[in-house]
């Protein structure tokens, strides 16, 4: 017999209580060992119109619901008594007749008996669910077949039909969500998908993949239990699997806005190359350190560590990967020049070399963007480099008297024996390229979007050129420390490889379509490829982000305060809320406004630059003041006009990260005058 959970199990599982969580996981298993439920107290559940909703008795109060068929068992939801029975009577298992996948799907007649009056006036006749006379209807030019074709079950195709904009919400809570995503790309893009062929198996379809897992046996069912809040690293959208199943003759990028699914997308690749293949060494690297390990702990959810795959998938991040073989080829640890090491060395070349008219932020900004970044060694190479987006132009003259300046550090930090990342990174690339054996048969990089050009050539020199050798994840919307260069300048050329994510899991529609102002409609890279931002939808709707201005840091403490002990009321757990300020030195602000509240401790509070990657059912972005964002700092350190742009614009994509990481509520909150990008939530 087939074992199964769905998702609906997995989100109601995860709301019960620790002591029921447990006795739970007990009767799941024993469910597993023997089907037949003895000891259970498996019930019908006589007020379904499905026949093979049954009912486990957990404990006093809690009941598991599953399907029985005659050759599969599915755990389709867990609550207390009357939560679960009333979730079974409004619901049905079935392969849906024209997708043939298996679908969960609430029985139309029975959401009119539950639907709170003030949302659905069932008059006679009853109109139908998410009809609003404010708005014309969006699917009137899609018959019964487009409809049927997309998963929308029978009884709801009228629905769909009289559907507005203003009122589709209230019925994509209703359908089946492959249905509902579906629509919302239709109502985005004009453009209706195209239907998966019909399987054998109903629960073999993509769509069924992404809400039902099979369950092959104990170690398996112990890690999808073990891991109940990363479920949606489980359950992959279709266009999520086709880049996790597709094979590329070359370098490839998947792209998408926050909360798309890339990093899901590139775990799965990693798991999947190292299933197929034995004897594959598998890299799958992120910006930071606590990127790496998170990435690490989603990766047990898809494969066990005893399994053999893990241990062949190493986790790291750029700079950890890059110490890592640095010491192979070395023996040694780099020692990393410092910003501070970097002013005073320039300082004394400029002053030893008896260098006017350029400022000590310029000679950093120079050296760090351009010199160090690309590794150039001779004047030749100064002379005809491209300095990319930097609109301080140097002509042939200027880029002679600064040169020596750049020669006499980079033989001074030789001297001294210190190197800089970009040189480690540069060093490596170089040595790696002449090897023709590899450390690694894939290499899969996320947040891809802020690597360097030295980073690049690492990573591009490290990874194999063999199909799938190198697989890259990112977003050009989140891009806050490098500036921009070309891919293909460097030999990693993804054009015809590159593939755009549409569907946001994460972000409530009204919280993406905020954080989206803060961003251009279009995004295009140096090598041409367009990021279009219109089109992607949100599969969920939520309340509206609060922006709110104080007259005092207390006042503003005092509000957050009670945001956040409201969020906690509702059931929101502390870990599952984070406040993001710009600088670190205003953590000890965030801190002061949840002292005292229930866990307290177990909620993040940290700089906006930490929060990649990250996500919380609730976020504070506080401190939005004038002077904050943009950091005034970094105003007064620009080189010229170009990187004032850029400094602008770098600001904007970390509020954007941060208020992005929110998934159901989102407040940003600051001190009069506040921050003159607040004024772009207050038009959303």
């Amino acid at each position: 017999m087939n074992f199964l959970i769905a998702d609906t199990f997995t989100a109601s599982f995860n709301r019960l209580a620790g002591p029921d969580q447990k006795a739970v996981k007990a009767s799941v298993f024993d469910l597993q060992m023997d089907p037949a439920g003895n000891g259970l107290q498996l019930h019908r559940v006589d007020n379904s119109k499905d026949p093979h909703f049954w009912s486990a008795r957990v404990n006093r109060d809690i009941r598991l619901i599953v399907h029985r068929t005659g050759d599969s068992l599915l755990v389709a939801y867990v609550g207390h008594h009357d939560d679960a029975y009333g979730w079974a009577a409004r619901r049905r298992i079935e392969a849906h007749p024209r997708t043939g996948a298996i679908q969960i799907v609430e029985v139309r007649e029975r959401v009119e008996e539950v639907a709170p009056q003030t949302t659905f006036d069932f008059t006679v006749p009853p109109p139908p669910v998410g009809g609003d006379a404010s708005g014309p209807p969006l699917f009137t030019a899609l018959d019964d077949n487009a409809l049927l074709s997309i998963g929308v079950p029978m009884d709801w195709l009228a629905d769909v039909r009289v559907a507005s904009e203003e009122g589709f919400f209230a019925l994509a809570a209703h359908l089946p969500a492959e249905a509902a995503e579906a629509l919302l790309e239709y109502a985005a893009t004009g453009r209706l998908a195209v239907p998966a062929p019909v399987p054998a198996d109903p629960f073999a379809h993509p769509d069924a993949l992404r809400r039902i897992r099979p369950i092959a046996d104990q170690e398996e069912l112990a890690q999808a239990l073990a891991f109940p809040w990363e479920k949606w690293g489980v359950f992959l959208h279709p266009s999520q699997r086709a880049l996790v199943e597709r094979s590329f003759s070359g370098p490839a990028r998947v792209a998408g806005s926050a909360g798309t699914g890339k990093t899901i997308v590139a775990i799965h690749r990693a798991v999947r190359l190292a299933r197929e293949n034995p004897k594959a060494r598998v890299l799958l690297a992120s910006f930071s350190e606590p990127l790496a390990a998170a990435l690490a702990k989603k990766l047990l959810v898809l494969a066990p560590e005893t399994g053999g795959v893990v241990p062949r998938i190493v986790t790291a991040s750029f700079h950890g990967i890059a110490e890592q073989m640095f010491q192979l080829e070395h023996g040694v640890r780099p020692r990393i020049a410092k910003d501070s090491v970097l002013r005073e060395r320039l300082a004394a070349a400029a002053e030893a070399q008896n260098l006017k008219g350029f400022t000590e932020r310029f000679l950093l900004s120079e050296w760090s963007n351009v010199i160090d970044a690309w590794g150039l060694e001779s004047l030749d190479d100064y002379a005809t480099v491209q300095r990319m987006g930097r609109k301080n132009r140097l002509g042939p003259n200027q880029r002679a008297h600064l040169w020596p300046v750049f020669q006499a550090v980079r033989t001074t930090l030789a001297a001294e024996r210190y190197t800089t990342w970009a040189e480690v990174f540069g060093g490596l690339a170089a040595a790696l390229a002449r090897r023709p054996s590899k450390h690694f048969d894939h290499v899969l990089v996320d947040e891809a979007q802020d690597l360097g050009p030295a980073e690049l050539r690492f990573f591009a020199a490290l990874a194999p050129a063999t199909a799938d050798g190198l697989f890259l994840s990112g977003d050009v919307g989140q891009r806050i420390f490098q500036h921009p260069f070309s891919w293909a300048g460097l030999g990693v050329d993804v054009r015809g490889r590159s593939h755009t994510l549409k569907v946001c899991y994460r972000t409530s529609q009204q919280i993406r379509r905020a954080a989206d102002r803060l961003l251009p409609t279009v995004l295009r890279d140096t090598d041409g490829l367009e990021d279009e931002r219109r089109g992607i939808v949100s599969v969920f709707d939520g309340p509206a982000p609060d922006v709110m201005a104080f007259g005092s840091t207390a006042a503003e403490a005092e509000a957050v305060r009670g945001t956040v002990d409201g969020w906690l009321s509702e059931g929101i757990e502390p870990r599952e809320i984070g406040l993001f300020v710009r600088t670190s030195a205003l953590v000890p602000r965030a801190r002061a406004a949840v002292a005292g509240l229930a866990g307290e401790e177990q909620m993040t509070t940290a700089p906006m630059s930490l929060a990649k990657g990250l996500e919380f059912r609730a976020v504070v972005v506080m401190a939005c003041d004038e002077g904050t964002l943009p950091l005034d700092e970094r105003v007064a350190d620009a080189a010229d006009e170009a990187e004032l742009d850029d400094i602008y614009e770098t600001e904007r994509r970390l509020l954007y990260v941060a208020c992005t990481r929110a998934r159901e509520h989102l407040l940003l909150t600051g001190v009069t005058p506040t921050s003159e990008y607040l004024a772009d939530f207050a038009h959303a």
